[in-house]
């Protein structure tokens, strides 16, 4: 049987005026995710209609699940508005289900067609009642069965796929995600997409301190969230000198949030070059010592960007349910530390004073370090998902 796939555009739909814009950049985000196959694509204002080669269609839609801006992914079945020839694919379609209770559900968007929805259920529910053996159920059917009757066609399907809603990537511009190789920032970094903002990520490495694993972790959780955008970019920043003039210079109770305050300048500093307009991070209020308000507050000094916080209010099982849906919570788990963990004070300030942080930051050249960390960065363009599984 020839199938399509039929896309019911998320909360794209509440646009009006707006709304074709998102559309568009729907579509390119799906030709960008599928670019590897041969399909044609058409649309509306209200649905998207991919045909594509049947042998590839369910590899095809498991993978639209994941493009932001999608309600639901539907394969189904296209005729045109004659009423024997719904009755006929009906009974095709019908006959490959294995069901003993069903329910039909109509919709006739096309006013032309002849039979309302509530009478065209009753007739429908009556020709699968005459010829199989099953009952009608209307609150747990085993199958439900769609009729879209719309002037281009009657689309008939029986199950529907779930897509991850938001906004389509891109629609908000970009942002630079402060990515870490722990549990926060990645779920940060989806919450993002999922809202319509094109990222790159941002990760700070300090050889020798951290190590080679620690680097492909972080790429590993770049490339499970690039499943969601096919756009996303690693860019490692070489952090040892800073860090090591932070440990040589500064009060060890103040050295976390002195490294973070480097961290958002040069987040800064490098997400204007790239043409972001945000930067993301993974910070969830009072989590850990830089994470309290008052950390929080004197290290975001250093900046004039608005800052995204997209779990800064969930705790942390939530966050890892996140994690763990999205597919990132088991790379986050593996135990290789990144800089924010290495010279960890025993007692990291929560209170930090302003006037402390500058007092100790003229102790070193800071401003030409940052320099020569954003002249070095190495990008890191090919995400593939099991490229780096063997490394870790």
């Amino acid at each position: 049987m020839e199938r399509l796939i039929l896309i019911k555009y998320g909360e794209l739909t509440t646009k009006k005026e707006n709304r074709k814009m998102f559309i568009k950049m729907l579509v390119k985000n799906i030709n960008n995710l599928i670019s590897d196959y041969e399909y044609e694509i058409d649309y509306d204002r209200v649905r998207m209609y991919i045909n594509c080669d049947n042998k590839y269609i369910d590899e095809i839609a498991k993978k639209l699940s994941k493009i932001f801006g999608i309600h639901s992914i539907v394969i189904c079945h296209k005729v045109d508005n004659n009423i024997d020839n719904i009755k006929s694919k009906i009974l095709e379609i019908v006959s490959h289900e294995s069901f003993n209770t069903f329910k039909v559900e109509t919709k006739r968007a096309d006013k032309t067609f002849e039979i309302h929805s509530q009478e065209f259920n009753h007739v429908i529910g009556g020709l699968i009642l005459k010829n199989f053996d099953c009952k009608v159920d209307v609150h747990n059917p085993d199958m439900l069965l769609h009729i879209e009757i719309r002037p281009e066609g009657t689309f008939i399907y029986t199950n529907e796929l779930k897509g991850s809603g938001g906004y389509p990537v891109g629609i908000q511009g970009k942002g630079m995600l402060m990515l870490s190789g722990g549990i926060d920032s990645p779920v940060a970094g989806y919450l993002a997409l999922k809202r319509g903002v094109d990222i790159d990520c941002l990760y700070f490495e300090s050889p020798p301190h951290t190590s080679l694993e620690a680097k492909n972790k972080v790429i590993k959780l770049a490339s499970i969230i690039n499943e969601y955008s096919g756009n996303v970019k690693v860019h490692v920043v070489p952090f040892t000198e800073i860090q090591e003039a932070i440990y040589k210079n500064c009060p060890p109770n103040y050295m976390i949030t002195i490294m973070r305050r480097m961290m958002y300048r040069i987040a800064t500093k490098y997400a204007k070059m790239r043409g972001c307009e945000i930067i993301i991070n993974g910070e969830s209020v009072g989590q850990v010592a830089s994470q309290t308000i008052t950390s929080m507050s004197v290290i975001n000094s250093v900046t004039n960007m608005p800052i995204i916080r997209p779990v800064a209010c969930l705790d942390k099982l939530e966050i890892i349910k996140i994690a763990e849906k999205i597919g990132t919570y088991e790379t986050s788990i593996l135990p290789f530390e990144d800089c924010c963990t290495i010279f960890l004070p025993r007692h990291p300030v929560i209170n930090p004073k302003l006037e402390k942080c500058i007092e100790a930051e003229k102790r070193f050249d800071y401003e030409a370090l940052i320099d020569k960390c954003i002249a070095n960065i190495e990008v890191i363009k090919k995400l593939e998902n099991d490229n780096y599984d063997d490394l870790l």
